[in-house]
């Protein structure tokens, strides 16, 4: 089968089935009580199913498998099953929290395994230098971004689109690195790409304002899993196909969006003696709602600032400039600073579990 009728028939596919399996998941999760309930902090009104992201990981972990059964040599090596293993773990972490509440080093401790079993099994260990440098470093940036998306995670449809044109950047980007030398690691990482976007594309419409369903822990830190993990290679084969390390800077690019709510929310929380940990409804994607008076508006100018960014980062990319790359995170961090001081200026609610002194 010619490779881009194997894209595209994977990527159909994961949107079809994910958008059946997510009505089943819907039912179950209403039976089984595994549910959303209404508070202080959050947005929603009633209670909503939980089980969002166990429908996206079923339609990702098929299709992946599917696909990578496609591929000319058929094999699943120790990075392959190394990928998908993380991908399975972080996914249990996120059940468990969803279902029973999890203490935050206890959830750390699950990240941090699910990080390390990523980067042995992938052999990334020392891409940036010695292994006490390059593990730290990379360990950081994927829990980071778990977190970056569990906390972002706060209104209808918000990460499951942003996530999924993020995967098309990938993608595009996979493309534009591909030699001779990593052809079938090309089209592994291409089909992983497509696939992840079809499962959240299938889901979308049930996560879209007003949700009929959320995705949860399971599914928030799985789409920073997959987006984190994707940055690390990704960086990779950039700096690899253009000979400068200049472009590792190209996923802290491409994930911009993500880097500044969590920067905005934790800064902003610091700074007026709130717990950064705790939830609360002062995130950009609270703050633009609040200013555009609508939830889907604010999803589609959150869809939008993604666009820019992955067709600039291609852009980058495609030409392979160094100056281009620097100029434009540079910029883009000073547009995201002057965004944030004017988000700040927008009224918040402040619910009593961000108050350092609050018992609850």
């Amino acid at each position: 089968m010619n490779i881009v009728y194997e894209y595209l028939f994977v990527f159909l596919l994961s949107i079809v089935s994910v958008f059946i399996v997510t009505h089943f998941i819907i039912k179950l999760a209403l039976r089984i009580n595994f549910v959303d309930n209404p508070a202080a902090r959050k947005v929603h009104k009633k209670a909503i199913p939980l089980m969002g992201g166990i429908a996206v990981f079923t339609g990702f972990i098929i299709f992946s498998i599917y696909g990578n059964l496609l591929l000319a040599d058929k094999t699943f090596d120790i990075p392959v099953i190394g990928y998908l293993a993380g991908a399975t773990l972080i996914v249990l972490v996120g059940i468990i929290d969803d279902k029973f509440g999890m203490k935050p080093l206890v959830k750390m401790a699950g990240q941090l395994l699910v990080c390390l079993v990523f980067l042995f099994t992938n052999d990334y260990t020392e891409i940036l230098g010695p292994i006490y440098i390059t593990v730290p470093i990379l360990t950081l940036w994927m829990i980071g971004l778990m977190n970056a998306l569990n906390f972002l995670d706060n209104m209808d449809g918000i990460i499951s689109g942003m996530a999924a044109i993020l995967a098309f950047g990938f993608y595009a980007f996979n493309f534009i690195c591909k030699t001779n030398a990593n052809v079938p690691q090309i089209h592994y990482m291409s089909l992983l790409s497509l696939t992840f976007a079809g499962s959240l594309l299938g889901f979308l419409p049930h996560n879209f304002n007003p949700a009929k369903i959320f995705l949860g822990d399971a599914g928030s830190m799985f789409i920073g899993y997959f987006l984190g993990t994707m940055g690390v290679i990704t960086g990779r084969m950039a700096v690899i196909r253009t000979s400068s390390n200049w472009f590792y800077l190209i996923p802290v690019l491409l994930l911009s969006f993500a880097i500044f709510d969590i920067s905005l929310v934790s800064i902003t929380r610091k700074r007026d003696g709130r717990r950064v940990s705790q939830g609360g409804k002062d995130h950009s994607t609270h703050r633009i709602g609040t200013a555009m008076g609508s939830t889907k508006v604010t999803a589609l100018i959150v869809y939008l600032i993604n666009c820019i960014i992955v067709l600039t980062t291609i852009l980058i990319m495609k030409m392979q400039s160094v100056n281009l790359l620097v100029s434009a995170t540079l910029i883009f961090a000073i547009v995201f600073v002057f965004f944030a001081s004017k988000l700040d200026k927008v009224p918040i609610v402040v619910p009593k579990n961000q108050l350092k002194e609050s018992k609850i």
